[in-house]
């Protein structure tokens, strides 16, 4: 309880103070570098507000290329936990389009670079998935949660939506699948407190899609993408 009021009275004024920042910044550096450093120290900050503990293993991955990172997705946590992981990568964030609407927040994860997903409208949905190739193209790396939401079954990955596996198709950058296990525990779906956990992410060796699959190909490489994830989730699970 003590943990979850600490949490509760620093989100919010961190959050503010550094989405702030990030809008004042966002021009400055390579492709807005200097806001997505700043977006790292914030996902620090409450990471360590929320008391968690993370071990990373991201040895399959080299420092500075671009990958569209693919992780699964059981908490709000989620999002400081990896921002704050892969902070050595520059990234954006295929979001929701709700998160754009958050006042201060939103404005400047618009104006970093971030990209709205809306899934209800199949014009804006492609306008996106237009914004996301252009960003990886110019070197900006981006993060997808192909689950497209929390899964409720901290025991399985939730079934992947196809819109990812466009995007990864689409994009010229090899994927890199990210497992996250124990963030369920701090935050799950309709959660109300955070509790303090131990988190681990393990980045899976990248491939490129290219080589095997065709954007018709999609439903094969979203299904097979779902099965490799969900044995290495198995796995560190054990």
């Amino acid at each position: 309880m003590i943990r979850s009021l600490f949490f509760a009275l620093c989100l919010v004024p961190v959050t503010l103070f550094f989405s702030s920042l990030c809008w004042l910044f966002a021009r400055v550096g390579r492709n807005g570098a200097l806001s997505h450093r700043l977006e790292g120290v914030w996902a620090r900050t409450l990471v360590w507000c929320a008391g968690v503990r993370v071990t990373v293993d991201l040895s399959a991955l080299t420092p500075g290329e671009t990958y569209v990172f693919m992780a699964n997705h059981q908490s709000h946590m989620d999002i400081p936990i990896l921002f704050s992981v892969l902070s050595g990568f520059n990234f954006r964030f295929l979001a929701k389009e709700s998160l754009f609407s958050i006042p201060v927040f939103g404005p400047a994860m618009r104006r970093v670079g971030h990209v709205a997903i809306d899934r209800q409208n199949r014009r804006k949905a492609m306008e996106s998935i237009k914004e996301a190739t252009d960003l990886v193209d110019r070197g900006v790396g981006l993060l997808v949660f192909p689950e497209g939401t929390r899964g409720m079954d901290p025991c399985c990955l939730g079934p992947f939506k196809t819109g990812g596996m466009i995007v990864a198709l689409k994009c010229r950058a090899r994927v890199a699948p990210l497992i996250v296990t124990g963030s369920a525990r701090i935050l799950p779906k309709h959660g109300k407190w955070v509790r303090a956990a131990h988190v681990t992410v393990r980045a899976l060796p990248p491939f490129n899609p290219h080589d095997t699959y065709t954007l018709k190909e999609r439903e094969a490489f979203k299904n097979d993408l779902w099965a490799r994830m969900d044995a290495a989730y198995q796995e560190m699970r054990q």
